[in-house]
Parts: C-alpha cells; structure tokens; sequence
C-alpha cells in the first residue's frame, strides 16, 4: 500500500481586516518554504483575491475556474517562490463570495489531488466573520489569530474565537501579534484576549510571538515582494523566520475532528499506518 505523508494545514485569520492577515501568510509560506517544505498558499478571500498583487504575480485562472471545472487545482497553482506556490482567488467577483456548503467542500475536497506535492497548507481568510471563514477555519488543523493594536482588533478576534467555540466546538486557537513596538505590547495583546476568553468561553489560546512594525514591510508591499526576499536581514524577516520555525515544530493531527477537513482521508490512512 502506498504510504501517505500527513499535511499540515494552517488557517491564518483574525476577524477584522488590516490586521495584516495576508502579509503574514505571504511571509510564514516564503519562510517555510525556504526551510525545504513544500508549500501552498490559498488565497481564501474569494471574491477579493490579493495574495497574487502582493507578490506581484499574474494569474491565468483561478478557484472559480477550479469550481466551474474548466480546469484543474494544479493547473491553477502559480510559483511564487522556493517550494512555494499560491493558489489565487477571484477578483471583483460577488458569486464567490457566497458559496454554497457544497461549493466549500468541493473546494476542500480539490486539494485531495495536490496532497502528494505538498507538506504545509496556509489558507489566507477573508477578513470578518462570514460562512466562507468559518467553513474555511473549520476544515483546518490549526488556526491562528492575528492580531494587532487596536482595539477593534481585539474585539473582533474574540467574536470569531467566540463563534467557532460556542457554534462549532472548536477549543484551540493560537495567536499571533502583528506589528508591535516591543514584545512586551505583543505579550500585553495577548493577555487582553485571554483575559475575555478565559473568563467565557471553554478554549486554549497559545500565544506564538510577535512580528514587529518595520518600516521594510511597507516597502516590500510597495516592491509586490515578501519582505523575508526584499529585506531579509530586517527585524520584521527575522520574526517570520523565527514564527515558521515554531510551525515547522507543531505536530500534524493524526485523526480527523469530525467535520469536513482539507486531506481528511490522508489522516484517516496515516492513523492506520504502522
């Protein structure tokens, strides 16, 4: 029997938008794959695809050509670096903001055939709290929350925690400080959410570090480059290289939680595997 590897999948989300959702991702899938992983970002704000401008990259098709079947997975994916390829979404276009469950899960399923090609899943959300989030959030292993200094941020990142836990069950999330002046503000960010979560809700919050305000990350956005490639010797590079190698160390999921999940068939055969 062909043995399978397991994938790890990560949802970067946060609730509000300008929390730097995207830039992260960007970031954390250059950083890992320049350790040697192979992976694959998706650019999930469906109707407002971003990912492809910010590493200035120009994409022939997309999901909604994927759901459409006029082509498939692979045949969207574009290279954007080392071991790296992104998925890219639609742009401007209002359908694939309001996919039905069955679209979500066909989409979820589609990543089936890429499973051999691949050891990190980075799935960049839309911003709020929308079905497309949730079903996005839902389907991955690990989920972390950025969030940044303001106060709308806060807010918002324990309403989709609060969502997830109350709807869905979901008990674990981590949490990522974007943009901060010190680690101490990262620290103190952190424990602002925890203190509401822990006082209302039934989960786990781990708080993974800090990617700090640099200047080099605007002008990277400005170059349509990640910054660990524009600048990679600046204190916001540094942090990313220092957030994938924490990623690279979570361990993959085993068995599948019992709703739809990207590769949910690849956990059920690595369960079984001596």
């Amino acid at each position: 029997m062909k043995q399978t590897h397991p994938v790890k999948v990560i949802a970067v989300t946060g609730g509000k938008g300008g929390v730097g959702k995207t830039n992260v991702s960007v970031n954390l899938a250059t950083a890992l794959g320049e350790m040697g992983r192979r992976v694959v970002l998706m650019d999930a704000d469906l109707g407002l695809a971003n990912v492809d401008v910010m590493l200035g990259l120009r994409a022939k098709q997309n999901i909604s050509d994927v759901l459409s079947g006029q082509c498939s997975l692979r045949e969207v994916m574009v290279p954007a670096g080392d071991n790296f390829w992104i998925v890219p979404a639609a742009s401007g276009t209002q359908e694939m903001t309001a996919l039905s469950a069955h679209e979500h899960a066909e989409l979820i399923h589609a990543f089936n055939d890429i499973a051999d090609d691949l050891d990190v899943l980075v799935i960049d959300t839309a911003a709020g709290i929308s079905d497309s989030v949730v079903s996005f959030v839902r389907a991955a292993q690990e989920v972390l929350v950025v969030v940044c200094d303001e106060p709308t941020s806060i807010t918002d990142a324990y309403a989709l925690i609060k969502l997830l836990n109350r709807d869905y069950h979901m008990t674990r999330f981590r949490v990522l400080a974007n943009m901060v002046r010190t680690d101490t503000e990262g620290r103190s960010m952190f424990n602002k959410l925890l203190t509401v979560t822990d006082r209302f809700l039934d989960v786990t919050l781990q708080y993974v570090g800090s990617i700090p305000y640099d200047e080099s990350v605007r002008k990277a956005v400005q170059k349509q480059r990640a910054v660990l490639k524009a600048f990679p010797q600046e204190r916001a590079s540094l942090a990313f290289r220092q957030l994938a190698n924490k990623v690279d160390g979570w361990p993959v999921s085993s068995s599948p939680r019992g709703h739809l999940e990207f590769f949910v068939e690849r956990l059920v055969q690595g369960a079984r595997l001596p």
